[in-house]
């Protein structure tokens, strides 16, 4: 099949999927706006009691380690700081708007979210360092969608996803994206940026998911948050966090390493900071059940 028949197919696809709760487009209004209070957030997510009880059980699990159970969103807003529930809210509502109990060769939905998780949980310790003083709300929920397009692959197009499983795990493939593109035309970064255009999710999300498989930076997008997506998830895949369908990790790139100006000293930080969270991490997934 053609790329742009296969586009469209997808496009088609897309459309039989869940629309997101209502309250995920008011949440994404608000992620530019420095004005907002934490109480006009907490405010908008109980609109919806399904996904105030998945951020409670979030919030209440073993990644934050609370000492004391969190019965309220607005406890949780005050302990976890509004940006972080509305990135939460914003997560784990389109999660859960997307297939479940997808199990395959060499992929699962858990070891996805828990990779998706990690690379999440990297990205927000890397942005810290390599931005400072800069706006970083929107690299956590990159992180943790930025694989959303393999569950669109084998939901719709599971024979061939599979297939691209399999080739992944030949040595002269080795990577999963590049089998995609051999068999598909594009690769479930691309997938996960049309469906995340579709929702009408923020293109400072949509766009460093499109391209993280790129060997270059297109035109136009933030390098740093390529590269920061980029860098996490090769740590995470090296570390063995979750499962990302590939027979060897991607391998990290210098010019990642120039354009965040990050040296040996941090990356050792984040891969500690990743090891010692990993129980954690690996938890996080059936906590949100």
């Amino acid at each position: 099949m053609h790329k742009d028949e296969l586009r469209a197919k997808i496009y088609s696809k897309i459309e039989e999927l869940p629309t997101l709760p209502s309250v995920l487009p008011r949440l994404m209004h608000l992620m530019d706006d420095e004005l907002v209070s934490a109480s006009h957030v907490a405010d908008i997510i109980a609109g919806d009691p399904a996904l105030t009880s998945k951020i409670l059980k979030a919030a209440n699990s073993a990644y934050y380690g609370f000492p004391q159970e969190i019965g309220t969103l607005e406890r949780a807003v005050a302990l976890l700081g509004f940006n972080m529930v509305r990135s939460l809210a914003l997560s784990i509502g389109i999660m859960h708007s997307l297939p479940s109990g997808i199990r395959s060769s060499h992929f699962s939905e858990e070891g996805l979210w828990t990779h998706s998780l990690a690379v999440a949980k990297a990205m927000e310790r890397l942005g810290r360092n390599a931005r400072p003083g800069e706006t970083r709300d929107h690299l956590f929920v990159v992180g943790l969608l930025h694989d959303i397009g393999k569950v669109v692959l084998i939901e719709f197009f599971r024979e061939t996803f599979v297939q691209a499983l399999e080739e992944a795990q030949r040595p002269e493939t080795a990577l999963l994206h590049v089998a995609e593109r051999g068999l598909f035309g594009f690769d479930h970064g691309e997938v996960g940026a049309m469906l995340l255009t579709r929702w009408k999710i923020p293109r400072v999300i949509a766009g460093p998911i499109g391209v993280h498989h790129e060997r270059d930076f297109p035109e136009g997008m933030d390098e740093a948050d390529v590269a920061l997506l980029r860098l996490s998830d090769a740590l995470c895949q090296n570390l063995n966090l979750g499962e990302g369908g590939s027979l060897t990790p991607v391998d990290v790139r210098d010019q990642d390493l120039r354009v965040l100006r990050i040296g040996e000293e941090m990356l050792q930080d984040v891969k500690g900071h990743l090891e010692e969270s990993r129980e954690a991490i690996e938890g996080f997934f059936t906590a949100l059940g």
